[in-house]
Formats: C-alpha cells, sequence, structure tokens
C-alpha cells in the first residue's frame, strides 16, 4: 500500500518526563519516516506525563547515544495535555505500564482509551514485546538498549503502517 495515498496518521510517543524515551522515539520515527518518503504522510509529536522538564531538551546522554546512531534529538519537552492529545493525535504509544495507567486514568472517553497502546507491543527482537525501561539512572548500555527496543518498534511500527495502513 502506498502510504501517500491515505489520510494522515499522527503519532504520539509519551514517557515520564519526554527527556529520554519518548523523544528518542519521535526523533528515530521522524528519520526513519522520511527514509521512506513519508515525511508528510505522518505526523509524529512526542509528551511526557509530568511536566518537570517542559521546554528542555532531550537528556544529554540520550542526545549522544542517538547522535551516535545518527539521530539528532532536538525535541523541545512538552507535558501531555489531555485536552488537546487525545483529539490531535490517531495513536498514542507509552513506553511502560505507569505511563499506560497514567494516560488511561486520563482518558476521558472509551475512544481516547483505545489509543493508548505500548511502543513495547512492537518489538520483534530482543525477546518480543517488552516494556522500553527508562534508562535515566542508568549507564550507558542502558541509553543504547533504549534506543535498540525503540528503533525495532519503530522499524515493525512503519513496517504495519506500510502494510495495513492502521496499527
Amino acid at each position: 500500500m502506498d502510504i501517500q495515498t491515505v489520510s494522515k496518521l499522527r503519532l504520539l510517543f509519551v514517557c515520564l518526563g519526554n527527556i529520554c524515551r519518548s523523544p528518542a522515539a519521535d526523533g528515530i520515527m521522524h528519520l526513519k519516516a522520511a527514509e521512506r518518503g513519508w515525511d508528510e504522510a505522518l505526523t509524529i509529536d512526542s509528551a511526557g506525563i509530568g511536566g518537570w522538564h517542559v521546554g528542555q531538551l532531550p537528556d544529554s546522554r540520550m542526545r549522544k547515544h542517538a547522535a551516535q546512531r545518527g539521530y539528532d534529538l532536538v525535541h523541545r519537552a512538552r507535558q501531555f495535555d489531555k485536552e488537546t492529545d487525545f483529539d490531535r493525535f490517531d495513536y498514542i504509544f507509552v513506553m511502560d505500564e505507569q505511563n499506560y495507567s497514567d494516560l488511561r486514568s486520563l482518558a476521558r472517553t472509551s475512544d481516547d482509551m483505545d489509543k493508548v497502546r505500548y511502543l513495547g507491543n512492537y518489538i520483534t527482537h530482543f525477546g518480543g514485546p517488552q516494556v522500553i525501561p527508562d534508562p535515566y539512572y542508568g549507564g550507558p548500555r542502558d541509553f543504547d538498549f533504549a534506543l535498540d527496543l525503540i528503533e525495532n518498534a519503530c522499524d515493525q511500527l512503519l513496517d504495519r503502517i506500510a502494510h495495513h495502513n492502521r496499527l
């Protein structure tokens, strides 16, 4: 299926503070979509559950590890807004159980709840579906592992969109 012939899909990635996992997913998905020529077919953004880091660039360690893989993480942290984000996005991908629980508790309707998905459900390597652990309190391996998982999940999301135009 040619993604250019279908309506634009709007994807939001969410983690706790929007400085590690979700901006990484945002940057990875932007580059991978561009490599497929899908820049105009997808709206991609990220947000955090909490507002502690609003306006900040992603964590410097995540930026460093992402840059080593060719990703430029320039997203400025923002907090998830239940009044607008549920309406603005078709799919909202969370990184772990707490993010999932937090967003579902903010959902206003069952349609809002249905939009919330685990990004880790799209992981096919590394033992299959799993949560994407927060590397914030870890070391270099933790950042690399989070990026490995996110890259795999983003590849699978794009493949699924290409074949089904839905998730």
